[in-house]
């Protein structure tokens, strides 16, 4: 029995066998089809599984990619919209700071030192400049002075406080240099509210003060600053210091310095009683703190004497700023008094306070002339071409503040005035201005200044036949935001007899100064 199923057994196992299962192979047939059968359905299976899961992975990779570039798509339009946000923010930030944060003349006080002796005549160059209603300051006196009515216009006038406790010892000077050192550190213990400059000046100092506040805008006035200029006496700067600023030019200080200098001023003047004035005192006490002088060369103290034609013609390519010793030179416009002169110059301040006194330098070709103009000032001709570096040098119209010294104690570049009969220029002064709304330009007139003139035998144009120059500017309130360049001059053709026509402003693009 067991022989046989081993048999049986080995005979199923075995297909290649050819002995027959029962029924004479019908097993092995069915079981054959069975097998193919089994295959088929495998296969079948096998071909929707891959087809399904090809189905699926695709479908759910278009989701995915779709859903990311939702997603990426929505997250850049969030970034930019974040962007665009914030950049609109800083805008409207940078905006606002253009207009917040800027200096204005409610943030200056000027600190005006003044003598009871000279109130009565140098309060009127004070009523020139000075704006009760946009400006606070502080006349600072040695005595009471009568007030009138009429002095609403004027600072508020105290009286300085006693120094009789400092020594002075300099024998050519005058104690009252000790009162006039400490005026910027009495005005801050007035204790004014959002103060971010004290400006010291004279009695005798006119200010632009538009130019003044052009000038600030460039400094930060939480740092410790202290702004002025020199002399232009070599010898004054030699025998004071060149690192100092003068008083009647007028000099600015920073809030945050001037708070430091009130807390050492005392002490520190105790250790100088042998300086002569109250300029060097405070450059000694700035010297102790550590600050040096910012030079601004719009500050004009004029150590000269006589005709300021030869400085303010060739004024320097900075904002003017202020005059001083205007009681000590002549008037800058002939024939009228040194107040009414002043009162002159506002009319060009009040139009284009950032060109005034500005040079522009250019040439009449067909006659051989050059044309200097000084904006609002002066418009000078002269025979033959004479090169823009000798142009903006200023003449020597002028005497040093030491009269024996010669033309090497000034402390800029000076040229002699020219004694060749047929080179003394021909000068026209400001006399009115307007503006014109249709061309937004202003439009203003010099006069021929009526001196006699010598005789010339150069065969060429004569400038004595123009008896006005007439000059159309546009206003230029950016001017000293940009890099310092002199306005360019044209000279215009000219239909009026004895009337040319200048046309200043902006140079061109390739434009300049020559014959």
């Amino acid at each position: 029995m067991k022989n046989s199923e081993k048999l049986i057994w080995e005979q199923m196992k075995s297909p290649k066998s050819g002995t027959p299962i029962g029924n004479g192979g019908v097993l092995v047939t069915a079981s054959a089809h069975s097998r193919t059968s089994h295959k088929l359905l495998v296969l079948l299976i096998l071909f929707v599984s891959i087809t399904y899961v090809l189905y699926s992975l695709k479908l759910v990779s278009t989701s995915r990619a779709c859903r990311e570039n939702t997603l990426f798509s929505s997250t850049d339009t969030k970034l930019s919209a974040s962007v665009n946000a914030t950049a609109t923010t800083t805008t409207t930030a940078i905006r606002l700071n253009d207009d917040d944060d800027k200096t204005q003349l409610r943030h200056v006080v000027f600190g005006i030192a003044a003598s009871a002796k000279l109130w009565e005549q140098r309060k009127n160059y004070i009523k020139l400049w000075y704006r009760s209603k946009d400006m606070r300051g502080v006349v600072w006196l040695d005595n009471k002075v009568r007030t009138e009515k009429n002095e609403s216009l004027l600072p508020p006038v105290r009286i300085s406080g006693d120094t009789s406790k400092f020594a002075y010892k300099n024998k050519q000077g005058h104690r009252s240099a000790i009162r006039i050192s400490r005026i910027v550190t009495e005005t801050l213990r007035l204790g004014m509210k959002d103060v971010r400059w004290f400006v010291m000046g004279d009695d005798d100092t006119v200010f632009v003060t538009d130019n003044l506040v052009r000038v600030l805008r460039k400094y930060d006035h939480n740092q410790f600053y202290y702004i002025g200029s020199l002399s232009e006496s070599h010898l004054q700067n030699i025998f004071f210091s060149y690192n100092m600023a003068y008083g009647g030019g007028g000099f600015a200080i920073s809030y945050p310095l001037a708070k430091a200098l009130s807390k050492m001023q005392d002490r520190c003047i105790q250790r100088y009683p042998g300086l002569y004035g109250s300029d060097d005192r405070m450059q000694a006490c700035m010297a102790e703190l550590g600050v040096p002088l910012t030079k601004e060369t719009g500050f004009h103290q004029y150590d000269v004497y006589g005709n300021l034609l030869g400085l303010l013609g060739s004024h320097p390519v900075t904002p003017l700023v202020s005059l001083h010793h205007l009681d000590v030179v002549e008037p800058i416009f002939p024939n009228v008094t040194r107040v009414e002169a002043l009162q002159r110059l506002t009319i060009p301040m009040k139009l284009d306070s950032a060109g005034l006194m500005q040079q522009s330098i250019c040439y009449d070709p067909s006659k051989s002339w050059t044309v200097s103009v000084s904006w609002g000032f002066a418009v000078q001709i002269i025979r033959g071409v004479f090169s823009p570096r000798e142009m903006e040098m200023p003449a020597r119209t002028f005497l040093n503040w030491y009269k024996r010294a010669d033309y090497t104690a000034y402390a800029f570049n000076t040229r002699p005035v020219s004694r060749h009969p047929c080179q003394k220029p021909f000068v026209f002064y400001f006399s009115k201005a307007n503006y014109n709304d249709t061309m937004q330009q202003t439009l203003t007139v010099y006069e021929k200044h009526r001196v006699p003139n010598p005789e010339c035998r150069w065969k060429m144009a004569n400038p004595s036949s123009i008896e006005r120059v007439e000059v159309h500017k546009k206003p230029d309130p950016q001017l000293w935001d940009r890099s310092p360049r002199r306005n360019c001059c044209r000279v215009m053709k000219w239909e009026k007899k004895g009337t040319m026509v200048i046309d200043v402003g902006v140079c061109r693009e390739n434009e300049v100064s020559e014959a």
